[in-house]
């Protein structure tokens, strides 16, 4: 056990220098660019309390989550004194070490005040990052649905959209989200399995299957 945390960094890449290419991708093999849809984020976003953290083992990037308050998230979630994880992921190559929970822990510490922290998962989706099963493994809790179909990639094949809870106080109130801008998809990451193209012309990338 001493050995393997004497291999585990978790770098906070938004205020320490020399890791700003994470701010553009994450640890998927993705090459790094600036894309004017994230910078734009992150200049509103960084000065509010964005926040990305990768957990390096071994000196390898293995794990990240990233997380705003409400105010400024990614998604179109509602709620008072909330905090909005925009994704958690921890390579294949390195799970069964605990470094998911090892990753909310460090965001659950930094925002010990917050009511309670949020974020969306998914269920039949074709990519593997976001499963409902891995965000409730963590201890979040859906609370909303609806079932969507993505209009430009695996047509016909609906999967569902999760609203996840996980109160950090007692009576904390759960919050809410706009279905209507959730089918616009998101902008603030290109790796994102709903991410809506620059070049994508209509207003809506999912469509809602009643």
């Amino acid at each position: 056990m001493k050995h393997r945390k004497a291999n585990v960094k978790i770098v906070d890449v938004v205020r320490e220098k020399g890791y700003e290419k994470y701010l553009y991708k994450c640890i998927s093999p993705m090459p790094f660019r600036k894309y004017r849809k994230r910078r734009e984020y992150l200049e509103k976003a960084v000065p509010r309390g964005f926040s990305k953290k990768i957990l390096f083992f071994k000196e390898v990037a293995v794990g990240q989550i990233e997380y705003a308050p409400v105010e400024v998230s990614g998604y179109p979630i509602l709620g008072e004194g909330i905090v909005v994880m925009h994704c958690i992921w921890v390579l294949r190559k390195a799970k069964g070490h605990g470094f998911g929970k090892r990753l909310l822990a460090v965001m659950r510490r930094e925002h010990g005040d917050a009511e309670g922290f949020a974020t969306v998962a998914l269920e039949n989706h074709w990519s593997p990052w976001l499963k409902k099963e891995h965000m409730e493994y963590l201890g979040f809790k859906p609370i909303a649905s609806m079932k969507v179909t993505h209009r430009t990639k695996h047509r016909g094949e609906p999967f569902k959209i999760y609203l996840m809870w996980l109160p950090n106080k007692e009576k904390a109130e759960q919050p809410s989200w706009n279905q209507e801008q959730m089918l616009e998809g998101v902008h603030f990451c290109i790796a994102h399995p709903l991410y809506h193209p620059q070049n994508f012309g209509d207003k809506h990338i999912l469509a809602k299957v009643e």
